[in-house]
C-alpha cells in the first residue's frame, strides 16, 4: 500500500506528465502553423512519450493498490516567436520535470518506499535522455535561426524521429 503523501505526489505527477503531453501538442500545432511539419512531428512524438510516462505512473498507482485521482490539465502556452524559443521552453520544461522526479525519489526514500524508489529509477534515467534531446534541438535551431534555408534542413531531420513504445509498457 502506498503512503498517503506518496500517493498524492504520484497522482500529481500523472497530471504533470499529461500536461507535458498537452504542452508538446500545443508546440506541434504551432510548428504546423509556421510551416515546419518536421518539428511538428518531433513534438507529436514527444507528446506520445509523455502519455506513456503518465500511463506508467497511472498503472503503478493502481498496481500498488492506490486510487488514481485525475485533476484538470492546465492550458499550455500556445504561441512562440521562433523554433529556438519553443525548444528552449521544451528544455526548461524537461528540467522542471527532472526536478519533480528527483523530489519524488526523495519522498520515496523519506517514507521508506523501496518499490517506488525502484520504479522511479526508470524516470531518473529517462530524464537524462529527455534533457539531452531537447538540448540538441535547441542548439540546432539556434545555429540556423537566421538562415531559413538551413532551418528547412533541420526541420526535415526532425521529421525522421519516430515513436517507439518502451518494452513492457501497457497503456
Amino acid at each position: 500500500m502506498l503512503d498517503r503523501k506518496m500517493l498524492a505526489a504520484l497522482n500529481d505527477q500523472v497530471n504533470a506528465e499529461l500536461y507535458s503531453a498537452y504542452l508538446y501538442l500545443a508546440m506541434s500545432a504551432h510548428f504546423e502553423s509556421m510551416g515546419l511539419p518536421g518539428f511538428a512531428s518531433w513534438m507529436k512524438v514527444q507528446a506520445q512519450e509523455e502519455m506513456v510516462h503518465a500511463m506508467k505512473f497511472f498503472n503503478f498507482i493502481l498496481d500498488r493498490g492506490g486510487k488514481a485521482d485525475l485533476a484538470a490539465i492546465e492550458k499550455p502556452k500556445g504561441t512562440w516567436k521562433s523554433a529556438s524559443e519553443m525548444f528552449g521552453d521544451a528544455l526548461a520544461h524537461e528540467e522542471y520535470i527532472t526536478k519533480r522526479i528527483h523530489d519524488l525519489v526523495a519522498l520515496a526514500a523519506k517514507v521508506n518506499d523501496k518499490a517506488t524508489e525502484s520504479f522511479l529509477q526508470w524516470y531518473v534515467d529517462e530524464q537524462v535522455e529527455e534533457e539531452k534531446s531537447a538540448t540538441d534541438m535547441l542548439q540546432k535551431t539556434k545555429m540556423v535561426e537566421k538562415a531559413p534555408g538551413a532551418l528547412y534542413f533541420v526541420d526535415r531531420e526532425a521529421a525522421t524521429r519516430v515513436f517507439t513504445m518502451p518494452a513492457g509498457v501497457t497503456i
